[in-house]
């Protein structure tokens, strides 16, 4: 296999500008049309962006950044408010390139679909930070590859869905409304309607894998984009260039080091040394950087499994007895003593309760 593109700045991040503020943001252009596709669902978008810390008057300016967290909660929101489980998904189906302002028209005036992709690849960790966005050459296929690094950032299977969505319907925009992808990935646990993400990518649809991506084939893939157009291509990329430039900042260490401790839980217990390695400093310099902010590695290491723990007893569908693996454990028992030390009760006692205070709410 091999990377046609992997930038490294797509996991060290580069922060956007709004209002002379510095953020590990995303463009707003990545939310257009929310507030009606919310409303369209159900949903109170006045709420929805309320709760999530996010200005709506920003959504009105797609150059302008939301920070990354508030832009995934938003989606969560939107979700949960809305009764919708498959927001992203939806959202994403409808979510046209020309709506993602400069990344989009940078895809859309590529020379050929291929080069639409590779373009849209190099130009993602502009547009949003905090992220790892890649194209592999797979043989027959190209594996776009997505996922949200940002270590302040658990949910994020909206934002997800959507993602691929937008990649899906850059090559549809050319290929057409049947073309499929091979197959699709997401990292998240299958959620209760998975049968309606088959539906909507028209492949087979695989969950819990080690990133979001989409398998596409290579066939097709050298037909001319109608909008070809390289001096404005080349003004689009400069311009997106320029915005992040702007606002050009120093990665956070605790963020960075979150990620790379979450990513790495399921190969078993984080070792400092690799961390430290991954994050391209020496493990005396990350203890001295995180000490700076009161934290040891330990602790911030069990912080992130206290984290996880929480989101994954929520995912109904997951035993208990499959989430020691997930956090970096060996056996069960240790699990166990770890999630009691965190919250007073077993697994099995926490996730009966949850199970009740849900069946009251409704």
């Amino acid at each position: 296999m091999n990377s046609l593109f992997a930038n490294p700045e797509a996991s060290a991040g580069l922060a956007l500008v709004t209002d002379g503020q510095k953020h590990a943001g995303v463009l707003a252009a990545a939310a257009s049309g929310l507030c009606g596709f919310i409303e369209k669902q159900g949903g109170d978008a006045e709420r929805v962006l309320g709760v999530s810390g996010i200005d709506a008057e920003l959504l009105q300016h797609p150059t302008l950044s939301l920070a990354l967290p508030n832009y995934c909660q938003v989606l969560e929101e939107a979700a949960r408010q809305s009764g919708c489980d498959n927001f992203g998904l939806y959202y994403g189906q409808q979510f046209k390139p020309q709506a993602l302002g400069l990344l989009g028209y940078i895809g859309l005036c590529s020379a050929t679909v291929e080069q639409a992709l590779i373009n849209f690849a190099r130009a993602f960790p502009l547009h949003q930070r905090n992220s790892l966005i890649r194209l592999v050459d797979d043989g027959e296929c190209y594996r776009f590859d997505y996922q949200v690094r940002h270590g302040a950032i658990l949910c994020r299977r909206q934002d997800a869905e959507l993602t691929l969505g937008m990649a899906r319907n850059l090559i549809r925009h050319v290929l057409g409304s049947q073309w499929a992808p091979r197959a699709v990935h997401f990292e998240h646990p299958r959620p209760a309607d998975w049968h309606e993400h088959g539906k909507v990518f028209d492949a087979p649809v695989y969950f819990e894998q080690p990133c979001n991506s989409l398998l596409i084939p290579k066939s097709g893939l050298t037909r001319a984009m109608p909008g070809h157009d390289p001096v404005l291509l080349m003004v689009m990329q400069d311009s997106l260039r320029q915005l992040s430039l702007a606002g050009r900042n120093e990665p956070d260490v605790v963020d960075d080091a979150r990620a790379q401790i979450r990513q790495r839980l399921v190969l078993g217990e984080p070792v400092l040394e690799d961390i430290a390695e991954q994050m391209g400093m020496s493990s005396w310099s990350l203890q001295r950087r995180l000490r700076e902010q009161g934290l040891t590695f330990t602790t911030l290491v069990d912080k992130q499994r206290q984290e996880l723990a929480t989101y994954y007893m929520r995912q109904q569908q997951l035993p208990i007895s499959e989430l020691a693996p997930l956090l970096g454990y060996s056996e069960t028992s240790a699990f166990s003593r770890a999630f009691r030390r965190w919250f007073g009760v077993s697994p099995r006692q926490w996730r009966q309760h949850s199970d009740l205070v849900t069946t009251s709410r409704h």
